[in-house]
C-alpha cells in the first residue's frame, strides 16, 4: 500500500484532489491509521484513479463519473456528453470562421464600418401592408398614412416592448426601384383588419444582424457587405431580408444620425 504522498506522486495528482475525491465518495483510501489517521492506497486504486483522471479529461463532472464507475446510465452520460462537444465545436468552428473573415478585411485595407452578428429574432404578432414603392422616399409618406388606418381602425391596439417596426423586402435583393416591401409593426395582440391592413404571426428565426447609420440611399452598401458575410462564413439566407428603423427622421433631423439594422434569415450550409 502507498500512502497519500506517494500514492499523489504516482498518479500525478495533488493530495488536495485525493482528499476531494475522498470526500464526495469517489475514491477513499484502502485504509487509515487510527493512530495517526495516515492514508493508504492500494495498487487496485491506481486503476480507480486512472480512469477518473480519464473521464475528468474528457470533460465530465464529478456526480457523472461517479454514476458511471457505478455503471449507473453510462451510455446516456456518454452520450450526453458527445452532443455537448459537438455542439461545442459547431460553435468554435463558427467563431473561427468569424476571425478569419475579420481578419481578410483589414488584410484588404477595408474600414470597419460593419460588423454582423446572429440574432434569435421571437415570434410575433404584427400588423403588415404589402406594396410596391417607386423608391426610398416614399416611405416617408406612405409609413405614417400606414399607422393612421391601422389607429383609426385600431384606437387601442399597443406596439410591442421593445418597438420592432421592420419592412420585409420580397424582391430578394436590393432594389433602388419599384421595390416589393411589406411594412410590418410588432404588437400585443390582433386587431381589426382593413382592406389594406392585415394582422398575421411572425415565426421566430435566426437572423444575420449589421447595423447601419445614415441615410436609406446608401443601404446598399449594408446588403453588399451582409451577404458576403453570409457566404464567406458557412450560412444561407432562408427568407426576404428585413430593415428594421430605430432612428429615423421622426427623431434625428440631421440623416448621418439614422440607424437602421438590416436582418437577413439564414441557416448554417
Amino acid at each position: 500500500m502507498y500512502r497519500i504522498g506517494l500514492f499523489s506522486k504516482i498518479c500525478k495528482i495533488t493530495v488536495k484532489t485525493l482528499r476531494y475525491y475522498d470526500e464526495v465518495g469517489l475514491v477513499t483510501p484502502a485504509f487509515i491509521d487510527a493512530e495517526n489517521g495516515y492514508r493508504y492506497y492500494t495498487n487496485d486504486q491506481l486503476v480507480i484513479v486512472h480512469q477518473v483522471v480519464s473521464l475528468r479529461q474528457m470533460g465530465f463532472s464529478i456526480d457523472e463519473i461517479s454514476a458511471m464507475l457505478k455503471h449507473e446510465n453510462v451510455d446516456g452520460i456518454l452520450e450526453q456528453r458527445k452532443s455537448e462537444l459537438v455542439g461545442q465545436l459547431k460553435n468554435v468552428k463558427d467563431q473561427l470562421s468569424r476571425i478569419n473573415h475579420f481578419i481578410l478585411e483589414k488584410k484588404e485595407g477595408q474600414k470597419m464600418n460593419y460588423q454582423a452578428v446572429i440574432k434569435e429574432l421571437p415570434e410575433c404578432i404584427v400588423y403588415s401592408k404589402r406594396m410596391v414603392i417607386p423608391n426610398y422616399d416614399a416611405y416617408f409618406k406612405l409609413v405614417p398614412a400606414i399607422g393612421e388606418e391601422v389607429k383609426k381602425a385600431n384606437p387601442t391596439l399597443k406596439c410591442a416592448v421593445p418597438e420592432y417596426c421592420f419592412i420585409i423586402y420580397h424582391d430578394g435583393e436590393y432594389k433602388e426601384t419599384n421595390i416589393d416591401v411589406e411594412y410590418c409593426e410588432a404588437v400585443t395582440e390582433w386587431g381589426t383588419e382593413t382592406d389594406n391592413i392585415k394582422f398575421k404571426k411572425m415565426p421566430s428565426i435566426s437572423a444575420v444582424s449589421v447595423m447601419h447609420k445614415g441615410a436609406y440611399d446608401t443601404l446598399g452598401n449594408a446588403y453588399a457587405y451582409v451577404f458576403k458575410w453570409i457566404e464567406e462564413n458557412g450560412y444561407i439566407a432562408t427568407d426576404s431580408p428585413r430593415e428594421s428603423y430605430i432612428d429615423g427622421i421622426w427623431n434625428k433631423e440631421n440623416k448621418e444620425d439614422w440607424l437602421t439594422e438590416v436582418q437577413v434569415p439564414v441557416k448554417k450550409k
